[in-house]
C-alpha cells in the first residue's frame, strides 16, 4: 500500500462561508481561526463567514484560505493522521509549511498576511492572467519566449491547461498567437495581479526582509516546492524557495507526478473547493483523491484513513508472524 499526501489549495479557491462549519462545531479549528485573527489584525471569521468584498481581495484572501487550511489539517493531527508528503499550490504551500513543520502558525500566519500584501501592492493595475485550454507546455513556453513584453507561464495545472500571466497587452498577444496555434480555449482570468511572474519580483524581495527574522525548522515530514517540483529536506532551502515562488512558475502537475512516481497513491485536498481534485482527473485517474472542506468530509477521509491505517498495521503483522 502506497503513501498518502496532505494537499493545500491555492488562491481563487475561496468562497464565503469557507471552514464555518470547523469554525462552531470543532473547538480545536476554532482556536486556530482565532489564532489567525490574533497574528494579522484581522477579523478571520468575518472575512470568511459573511458577505463581504474583501474575501476576494489578494491581502485578506490568502490569510483567510490559509487559516481555514491550517485549521483543517490541524484536525487531522488531533486525530492521529498525519502525511508520508505534502504540497500545496501556490499559497497552498505554506499549508505544507505548517504540514511539514517548518513553519509555526504563528510564522505561517504572519508571513502570509505580508505576502498578501506585498503582492497586492506590487501591480495594482496592468497585469493579466489567462488558462490556456489544449496545448502543450513547449508550444505555450514558445508563444511567451517570442512575445514582445512581459509574459511566461504561471502555472502547469494539469495536461491541457496552463496559465500564462504578466502585462496586460503581452498576455493578450501571445493569447492571440496561441489561438493561431490551434489552443482550443483562452479564458482570461479574474484575478487582482500577474501572479508568478517577473512583475511580482519586488514582492519577492520584499517577502525575504520579512522571512529574515523567521525561525525555520527541519522538515518533519518531506514537501514538494511548487519552484522546482522536488523536496525540500533541508530549512536551508524553504526561505529562499518561498521568496522565489511568488514571481516563479508553478509546477503543480510536476508537483503531483513526483509524488506518485515516489508510491504516492492517495491524496487529501485540504481546503475550500475542489481545483485540486479536478487537476487530478487530468493528471492521473490510478489514484485516490479525497476532499475535506466540511465536516461531514471531514468525518469520512478521517475514517477512511484509519481503515487504511489499520489495514497496512495488518498487513505488517501478518508479514512479521511470517517469518
Amino acid at each position: 500500500m502506497g503513501k498518502t499526501a496532505f494537499i493545500f489549495p491555492g488562491q481563487g479557491a475561496q468562497y464565503v462561508g469557507m471552514g464555518q462549519d470547523f469554525y462552531d462545531k470543532m473547538p480545536v479549528c476554532r482556536q486556530v481561526i482565532d489564532k489567525a485573527s490574533q497574528v494579522s489584525g484581522l477579523d478571520i471569521p468575518k472575512i470568511c463567514f459573511t458577505e463581504n468584498e474583501e474575501i476576494n481581495i489578494t491581502e485578506y484572501t490568502q490569510i483567510a484560505m490559509l487559516s481555514v487550511e491550517a485549521a483543517i489539517l490541524k484536525a487531522m493531527e488531533q486525530e492521529g493522521l498525519v502525511p508520508d508528503v505534502s504540497a500545496g499550490l501556490s499559497l497552498g504551500e505554506y499549508g505544507a509549511c505548517i504540514a511539514s513543520g517548518v513553519l509555526s502558525l504563528e510564522d505561517a500566519f504572519s508571513v502570509v498576511r505580508k505576502r498578501g500584501i506585498f503582492m497586492q501592492e506590487a501591480v495594482p493595475t496592468g497585469g493579466a492572467m489567462s488558462a490556456v485550454m489544449g496545448t502543450d507546455a513547449a508550444v505555450i513556453e514558445n508563444a511567451c519566449r517570442e512575445t514582445e513584453g512581459v509574459v511566461s507561464i504561471a502555472n502547469y495545472n494539469c495536461p491541457g491547461q496552463i496559465v500564462i500571466t504578466g502585462e496586460e497587452e503581452a498576455v493578450a498577444k501571445a493569447s492571440e498567437k496561441l489561438k493561431e496555434l490551434g489552443a482550443r480555449r483562452i479564458v482570461p482570468l479574474k484575478v487582482s495581479g500577474p501572479f508568478h511572474s517577473a512583475m511580482l519580483t519586488g514582492a519577492g524581495e520584499k517577502l525575504a526582509e520579512v522571512l529574515e527574522g523567521v525561525n525555520v525548522r527541519e522538515p518533519k515530514i518531506p514537501y514538494i516546492t511548487n519552484v522546482t517540483a522536488e523536496y525540500v529536506t533541508e530549512a536551508s532551502q524553504v526561505k529562499d524557495l518561498l521568496v522565489r515562488q511568488v514571481s516563479s512558475s508553478v509546477k503543480w502537475q510536476q508537483c503531483v507526478e513526483k509524488m506518485i512516481t515516489d508510491g504516492t497513491d492517495t491524496f487529501v485536498e485540504i481546503g475550500p473547493g475542489k481545483t485540486l481534485s479536478g487537476f487530478m482527473r487530468k493528471i492521473s485517474r490510478d489514484v485516490k483523491m479525497l476532499n475535506i472542506q466540511t465536516v461531514e468530509d471531514f468525518g469520512k477521509t478521517a475514517e477512511a484513513l484509519k481503515t487504511r491505517a489499520s489495514e497496512v498495521e495488518k498487513r505488517r503483522n501478518q508479514s512479521t508472524n511470517s517469518i
